[in-house]
């Protein structure tokens, strides 16, 4: 049923369904992610980087449809050989790829992550994403390399959207590079599956501004089809978990309260 949920919300208009999605880590198991639902739609998938089901309390996916990741090349969390087996199991009507493949420490080829999209992808006869890539603007990064790899793939890697990562200072180099992808791929629907500002100097106030101006944006541009502000968790479950996110994002952008409710920026997602 959640799955059937999800597809038909990717397949109505931005007029009839929201855009608004949790991304969900996997040290969560204490949160609740219906706390963010307050059943008008304006909240509608979850994701957590793997093929294995978010941990949250009381096994409870809020109400949203759950899009599997298969984030890693291939690791004991998201076993690749378990790949179909989980999307047959959880019944997935949108699939995302490896996670930032782009990134020098999780970096793998154009031409590799191609046949590895073939291979393991494109055989799921569900709405697929491209693999989640930076921001960055140096060569052979970002929409760079998504570049490369799409010209790696000559039309054989089946796809529906593009998947984007943005950190950076404001609002207007958000717009700007969302903009300029979708104007490189306009053949893809975009999907932003993590962004926030920076580690601001104005902190969660900063976040709350910048969140504002972006999902009244998002919500405005017909090709954008989800989005997921980083992150769904709470500041001592990032501080604790993050692997360094705390001090590269700050946690102002953090959705949860310590006390396991909405935060100031949890409060836009209704």
């Amino acid at each position: 049923m959640i799955s059937f949920v999800l597809s038909a919300l990717l397949a109505a208009s931005a007029v009839q369904a929201g855009k608004r999605g949790v991304a969900w880590p996997w040290y969560n198991q204490p949160l609740d992610p219906g706390v963010l639902n307050n059943g008008q739609g304006q909240v509608v998938a979850i994701y957590d980087w793997e093929t294995y089901p978010p941990p949250t309390f009381k096994n409870n996916l809020g109400g949203y449809g759950w899009i599997g990741m298969q984030g890693c090349w291939d690791c004991q969390s998201s076993p690749l050989n378990q790949l179909q087996n989980r999307w047959r199991q959880y019944g997935w009507s949108t699939v995302f790829s490896v996670n930032e493949p782009d990134h020098p420490a999780t970096y793998h080829s154009p031409a590799d992550t191609a046949n590895w999209y073939k291979t393991n992808i494109n055989p799921l006869s569900i709405k697929k994403a491209l693999p989640a890539i930076t921001s960055d603007t140096s060569a052979g990064r970002g929409l760079d390399w998504l570049q490369q790899m799409v010209n790696a793939c000559a039309g054989g890697c089946y796809a529906d959207y593009i998947n984007l990562h943005w950190y950076g200072q404001n609002f207007a180099q958000f717009q700007a590079h969302v903009t300029n992808a979708h104007n490189r791929f306009p053949q893809y629907g975009v999907i932003i599956s993590e962004f926030a500002l920076q580690n601001p100097s104005g902190g969660q106030a900063a976040q709350v501004d910048f969140f504002r101006q972006a999902f009244a944006w998002l919500d405005s541009q017909s090709w954008v089809i989800l989005y997921f502000p980083f992150v769904a968790t709470s500041p001592s479950l990032l501080r604790a978990n993050g692997n360094g996110a705390a001090d590269f994002v700050g946690t102002g952008s953090c959705l949860y309260t310590d006390a396991g409710g909405p935060s100031a920026v949890g409060n836009l997602m209704y």
